[in-house]
């Protein structure tokens, strides 16, 4: 499993895409497969761990050495699967990753996960090596964001249940909402405080900010900041468990196609609903009336708001467990898994 060079496996705090390789990872180790994580210095886990990138890298992510950094990470990991004999290539690590994969010659199956938004020429790429690569999508709405495409599987993300402290019951909650989310225009914080406002409720921001959005959070988030609007730039372990799980609700304003969406996953299985903008992913992810509500404008996230009370919140948390827990993302990558290297016995 190729990962990344940015943040250790699992990450501490920010790192969705090494959250959910660890918790793959993981999952096959205790169905009895021998894995073995190509990633950041710092990975650990019941699996073998391969790091080959220093800690010292991820200052470099977002500048003129991220590329060269990524290159090496990428050039030592498949001289690594050259000199190994696995069955299969699972690459998390971008349309760099799927080149080497789908040029490299190799005799091992490679199985490649898109975690971000596709572009019209994202696609086109995609295309062009989809026979010697096995794409899988994160959600349907990623998969349409491209055309042309074959795409071998959806497999959505997971979170293990056991590492979050569900509050089930509305009279223990806390009187805050939350968002959970990189500092981003395409997050809009700006408008979960707008809704907050409107609410006469707390707001808790929880995310690091974005290397290009630092204006954005002087203009539209800084001046807000105070007893009614509270932000943290990056929580981890107990300290998120609780967050989370003692909020209202998640406010989700998405302004972009976001492909998935794990914070979303973290709030419902802490007994959190979320509510979202009817916006990429998110109407995959949230079941109204169950684990949160969707809205398409503004004043609908506000209007959502005054059901939450109705929601049931273990059944929030029941239902979010089997839709995205290690067990559904482990059944649907084996069976990838095995199609690739049956596929490989023919070629």
């Amino acid at each position: 499993m190729i990962v990344s060079p940015w943040y250790p496996v699992p990450p501490v705090g920010y790192g969705g895409i090494e959250l959910m390789a660890y918790n793959l990872a993981r999952e096959l180790h205790v169905r009895g497969h021998q894995v073995c994580v190509i990633g950041q210095q710092g990975t650990k886990g019941p699996f073998e761990v391969a790091a080959v990138a220093p800690e010292s890298w991820s200052d470099q992510l977002g500048t003129i050495d991220q590329q060269p950094r990524e290159s090496l990470f990428l050039y030592r990991a498949y001289q690594m699967v050259r000199r190994r004999a696995f069955d299969v290539i699972h690459d998390h690590s971008g349309l760099t990753g799927i080149l080497l994969g789908a040029i490299s010659g190799l005799t091992t199956p490679v199985v490649a996960t898109l975690h971000g938004s596709l572009t019209e020429a994202e696609g086109d790429f995609l295309a062009a090596v989809d026979r010697d690569v096995h794409l899988v999508a994160i959600s349907r709405s990623q998969q349409a964001q491209v055309a042309s495409v074959r795409w071998r599987r959806v497999v959505y993300n997971a979170v293990d249940p056991a590492e979050y402290r569900p509050v089930c019951s509305h009279e223990e909650k806390e009187d805050y909402v939350l968002q959970l989310a990189r500092i981003n225009p395409s997050k809009a914080q700006h408008l979960a405080i707008e809704v907050a406002r409107r609410l006469g409720l707390k707001l808790v921001l929880a995310g690091k900010i974005d290397p290009d959005a630092n204006a954005y959070f002087e203009r539209e988030i800084k001046p807000h900041l105070g007893e009614r609007v509270v932000w943290h730039d990056n929580i981890v372990g107990l300290e998120k468990a609780r967050l989370l799980s003692h909020a209202r609700a998640m406010i989700f304003p998405i302004q972009w196609e976001e492909p998935f969406g794990l914070a979303m996953v973290e709030s419902m299985v802490s007994g959190t609903p979320v509510i979202a903008m009817a916006r990429g992913a998110a109407s995959e992810l949230v079941e109204p009336g169950i684990t949160g509500f969707l809205a398409e404008d503004l004043d609908g996230l506000v209007e959502a708001y005054a059901h939450v009370g109705e929601i049931d919140l273990q059944k929030c948390v029941k239902r979010a467990s089997e839709r995205f827990g290690p067990g559904q993302m482990a059944d649907g990558y084996q069976s990838v898994y095995e199609r690739a290297i049956q596929e490989s016995y023919h070629r």
